[in-house]
């Protein structure tokens, strides 16, 4: 019989883990790392603990209105996933196999509170949210849907629906097995959609992801629906090669699981169906057969960027200490001399950032003009069709996605200027204050990386965060998308966004100038925060050079302690090498 190369994975696993806590418990190797190193080593173990107990997970995810809970729905064949005309979900929902259905809150704290299938509707559930004990962490919704059996499914918010959940919907895709990825064919793929995926699933290196490209039935033609496959494929083929593209329509597929009239206008039936099933065969036969498969390779490439990260640092440190002990003392003085003089340099740099986003609403103010003109075109366009079944279903998703997109992209430009002025900023200060010539190192990539590179992280993420609070969707204007969605016919629903148009945009004019409002003092923070940080990062580095430097012994013993790591190190490198 021919052996299979994951026969012994697990053995391997165990041993690449058993060497990773050798490392955790060597004291002076943890004091040589930093808390920081050691700390991210342990969260890394405990995920890939946590991943080889629990049951294989499949996350849906995708931006808002989307239809993902549609796709659920239709996949496991129940109605678990709620769905309406207005964004739904916005929690994390997490459907796993039970011989009787039940709905449980999980809570941070463990507790667990018992609901009833009604309780997911977005409306009930926010009222239940202050009577919790604790905070919620995600909705456990157990279903007797066959394919729950080998796999538990994830239901995600839409992507920046709620910003503060962003973080939660990032921890579940890093403790993911498998991703499917749920766009639309009203909106096809828009930039930050394709941002998302380059920026967040893309550096998971998972072995499958699935882009669904759902709303299929939205359109007209087989020419305009092999035109948005075609498109999708090759934006998929530049971003995430390994992705799977499928056209398909949720709510088509979901009626004919459980039997509820299927409108068949444009004759395209079949098609819907066989796209659906194309899909189902594939998640089958590539995800649910391999699941085992893909989970190891999922813990080993895990394995592998914790060994890589950790070799990367201990490469850094040992060619600090070569530096020579008086260029350190004259180093130490320089830095502590240019700190004394720096601050008040970095707020005469500050009128010229509030200048810049000021010409940065401006501009987008003169965008969003433009673009509720342009609106106003469509939507009469749609009046004059207000009896076609397309426009009765999509018009309201079709407003909401013209109106979000147009608000986020506007952000999304000025946000990506505002990073690169104080992502400049602080690569000057790097400058100023010596700390990007502080050591050097070489990585397996051959890449050149110095001392700089432990605060870029740290800085790349402060100057989204206060940005990406902004984006998402302009909150003034929901009042009225709410009165046009309480309309039933078309023309009342499209009558009713025309009454309420000039309202729509003020409000989303007025919620913009607030974002720049935010980015103004946002920006005046990052900077004091960037400057911040690289004076205690080069401060550190420093002062950890020189102990290391101050005698011979200490090197030595030092250089012991780093080579025993290397070689452990390397030794598990080359069990995972194995696995490639």
């Amino acid at each position: 019989m021919k052996k299979n190369k994951y026969d012994n994975a697990e053995y391997d696993i165990s041993i690449v883990r058993g060497d990773l806590k050798r490392l955790l418990k060597d004291q002076e190797l943890c004091a040589i790392l930093g808390d920081e190193a050691t700390n991210r080593m342990k969260k890394w173990d405990a995920i890939i603990e946590k991943k080889l107990s629990e049951p294989f997970s499949l996350v849906i995810i995708g931006d808002f209105k989307r239809g993902k809970s549609t796709v659920i729905n239709a996949i496991l064949g129940r109605s678990v996933a709620p769905v309406n005309v207005a964004p739904e979900t916005f929690t994390i929902n997490r459907f796993s196999y039970g011989d009787h259905p039940s709905v449980e809150a999980v809570l941070g704290n463990g507790k667990r509170v018992t609901l009833t299938q009604d309780d997911l509707s977005r409306e009930r559930l926010l009222g239940l949210l202050d009577f919790f004990p604790g905070s919620l962490e995600y909705i456990d919704v157990k279903s007797d849907a066959p394919i729950l059996k080998e796999i538990q499914v994830v239901d995600t918010p839409g992507l920046s629906d709620l910003d503060e959940l962003d973080s939660q919907v990032k921890d579940f895709l890093v403790k993911a097995d498998a991703v499917i990825y749920v766009a639309s064919a009203l909106s096809p793929f828009s930039e930050s959609e394709q941002y998302f995926i380059a920026s967040q699933i893309v550096p998971q290196n998972f072995s499958k992801v699935f882009v669904l490209i759902n709303m299929i039935d939205a359109m007209n033609t087989m020419e305009e629906i092999e035109r948005i496959i075609n498109y999708i494929s090759e934006k998929c083929a530049q971003i995430i090669p390994v992705a799977e593209v499928y056209a398909i329509s949720g709510i088509d597929e979901y009626r004919r699981k459980i039997g509820l009239n299927r409108p068949d206008i444009k004759g395209f039936q079949e098609f819907y169906e066989n796209q659906f099933l194309k899909f189902e065969l594939a998640l089958s036969r590539e995800v649910i057969v391999q699941k085992d498969t893909l989970r190891t390779e999922r813990v080993f490439s895990m394995l592998s960027l914790m060994l890589t990260d950790t070799l990367n640092r201990l490469n850094l440190i040992s060619e600090m200490m070569q530096m020579d002990s008086q260029k350190l003392r004259k180093l130490k003085d320089d830095f502590e001399a240019e700190c004394s003089n720096l601050q008040s340099a970095l707020e005469a740099q500050k009128p010229k950032i509030m200048l810049s986003i000021t010409e940065m609403k401006q501009e987008a103010e003169y965008w969003m003009y433009e673009f509720f003109t342009k609106l106003r075109e469509d939507i009469l366009v749609c009046r004059s069709t207000a009896d076609d079944e397309d426009v009765e279903r999509h018009f309201y998703s079709f407003l909401m996605d013209k109106v979000g997109e147009a608000y986020r992209r506007c952000l999304e430009i000025h946000q990506e200027r505002l990073n690169d002025i104080i992502n400049d900023m602080g690569a000057q200060l790097s400058r100023k204050l010596g700390i990007q010539d502080l050591a050097g190192a070489r990585i397996s990539t051959s890449e050149t990386v110095n001392v700089n590179t432990f605060v870029a992280d740290k800085i790349k993420q402060a100057a989204s965060q206060g940005a990406e609070r902004s984006v998402g969707f302009p909150s003034g204007t929901m009042p009225f998308f709410r009165n046009i969605m309480r309309k039933n016919r078309t023309s009342d629903i499209i009558d009713c966004a025309l009454e309420n148009y000039d309202d729509i945009r003020t409000s989303t004019i007025k919620d913009l100038k607030e974002c720049y409002k935010n980015f103004e003092t946002f920006a005046s923070e990052q900077l004091n925060e960037i400057y911040r940080t690289q004076e205690s990062v080069g401060r550190e580095t420093v002062a950890q050079a020189m102990e290391m430097a101050r005698s011979a012994e200490s090197t030595d013993q030092i250089n012991r302690c780093i080579e025993r790591a290397n070689e452990i190190i390397l030794g598990a490198v080359e069990v995972i090498r194995e696995y490639d």
